[in-house]
């Protein structure tokens, strides 16, 4: 086998494109959810300490609540992506 024959048929077997495309499309779909639920968290813990300061104390619990789930799901999502990498 010549190194002629050797650089055309090593592409086509190198990569895989179902596999990229799997791997760009979750990438996108976890980065997404990271993103929202960071973000949904600093929303529920700015919300909740505004609606303490102004007395309402239900609304400042279920803001407070928003954080906190948002958060463990954020920890979550973090940590099955390192599980993911390190255990490939």
């Amino acid at each position: 086998m010549s190194l002629a024959s050797l650089i055309q048929v090593l592409p086509a077997t190198v990569i895989d494109g179902e596999a990229l495309l799997d791997t760009a499309v979750a990438s996108l779909v976890a980065g997404i959810f990271v993103t929202f639920t960071a973000s949904l968290a600093i929303y529920g813990f700015a919300t909740a300490a505004e609606m303490r300061r102004v007395d309402r104390d239900l609304a400042a619990i279920a803001a407070g609540a928003l954080g906190v789930v948002s958060m463990l799901a954020f920890g979550a999502a973090i940590a099955l992506g390192l599980a993911v990498m390190i255990n490939g």
